[in-house]
């Protein structure tokens, strides 16, 4: 799968989730961008089979998160564009606060 197809399976999720399609479609729709198989050297110690394994993941997981902050900047930049009183890096704020404060 291109880079280009794995940002718009990021996108698809996001829009997804937000019209109330349902999390098992979109963990689905994510899973598809993760590879089902893994070439690794037969003879490889346990750390070449990961470093083997960690290489084919790195570049979908990273074009996956690449579509998420695209799509991010897109709805921030339209949303700081509107009147509103708050904007994005205090909504951001906010919610690393929130998170920083919750002890679970």
């Amino acid at each position: 799968m291109r880079d280009n197809e794995i940002k718009l399976k990021a996108i698809a999720a996001l829009t997804g989730l937000r019209s109330g399609v349902g999390t098992d479609y979109v963990s689905r729709l994510l899973g598809e961008v993760t590879p089902t198989e893994f070439l690794v050297p037969a003879t490889g110690d346990p750390e070449e089979i990961g470093r083997a394994v960690l290489d084919q993941l790195s570049r979908p997981l990273s074009a996956l998160i690449n579509g998420f902050v695209l799509a991010f900047e897109v709805v921030a930049d339209s949303y700081d564009a509107t009147d509103s009183q708050t904007s994005t890096e205090e909504l951001l704020q906010a919610l690393a606060l929130e998170l920083a404060s919750d002890t679970d």
